[in-house]
């Protein structure tokens, strides 16, 4: 369940970056990535438990993905060839299709209401983080295939990388908040006790690796951006996207230990 979240995740969270990336980064950019986050969302039906299937939301979710998958199949066959003309249809399909189901994955994942609504949301905001680093590395890494590719274009998507890492870090601390004030008595085990066990070294690893880790890293990857150095960009990007990986792993794996969706 850790890797069917994981790269579904991370394949949804691609498409919706994409919509911030310049066409002037090429149609093969633009292949590349959609083609890339096909594969992945393969990988993770690959990945895919029984259990996921166990409810009407999964179910929903598994439909969702699915449709996600087709539209972007189909935009990788059509980018820079056939159907310009509903290529936007075919976009905005996949970014609806990958919002459903990340809604519907949520849902079972949590309990109450209140619950649900800090899935969705960490949900939403773990798939944008996802998306941003992995979008920038490789548009950071364009520069070697298009050398005269400007500048603000890596500029750009490393702005929307921070705006997901701000994002991430603002959801995170509202979940973690709301576990600790919320717990009672009989409702399941107590986080804050959790998180100062010995079985807690994973929720630090988490804040370490996914939430400062990127935080300090994408900042030097937008000073690096000012200053031009396409390279020295790239190669901070690499580390990041690293980072946020192990800590959004993580972050899968406490919320099936704890049912606390950091």
């Amino acid at each position: 369940m850790v890797l069917f979240l994981f790269l579904a995740h991370l394949a949804i969270g691609i498409a919706f970056t994409l919509v911030f990336v310049s066409r002037e980064a090429g149609v093969k950019f633009f292949r590349f990535n959609t083609g890339m986050a096909a594969l992945l969302m393969v990988a993770a039906f690959a990945f895919r438990p029984p259990e996921a299937s166990a409810d009407l939301a999964g179910k929903v979710a598994l439909g969702a993905l699915a449709v996600f998958e087709a539209s972007l199949v189909l935009y990788w066959f059509t980018v820079g060839r056939v159907l310009a003309s509903v290529r936007p249809f075919i976009v905005g399909t996949s970014v609806v299709a990958g919002a459903v189901a990340l809604v519907a994955q949520a849902i079972p994942s949590a309990g109450a209401f209140p619950s649900q609504v800090m899935t969705i949301l960490s949900f939403f905001s773990s798939a944008f983080l996802l998306g941003g680093a992995c979008t920038a590395m490789i548009l950071g890494h364009w520069y070697l295939v298009i050398p005269s590719l400007q500048v603000s274009h890596l500029q750009s998507i490393v702005k929307v990388h921070m705006v997901s890492m701000a994002v991430r870090v603002v959801v995170v601390g509202a979940v973690i908040a709301f576990a600790i004030v919320s717990w009672e008595p009989g409702l399941g085990p107590n986080f804050s006790r959790y998180i100062f066990s010995i079985a807690g070294i994973f929720f630090w690893q988490r804040l370490l690796f996914g939430l400062a880790g990127p935080a300090v890293l994408s900042y030097l990857t937008w000073e690096t951006a000012k200053i031009r150095s396409t390279q020295s960009a790239t190669g901070i990007l690499y580390v990041d996207f690293f980072t946020v990986v192990v800590g959004e792993v993580l972050a899968k794996y406490l919320l099936l230990a704890t049912r606390v969706p950091v």
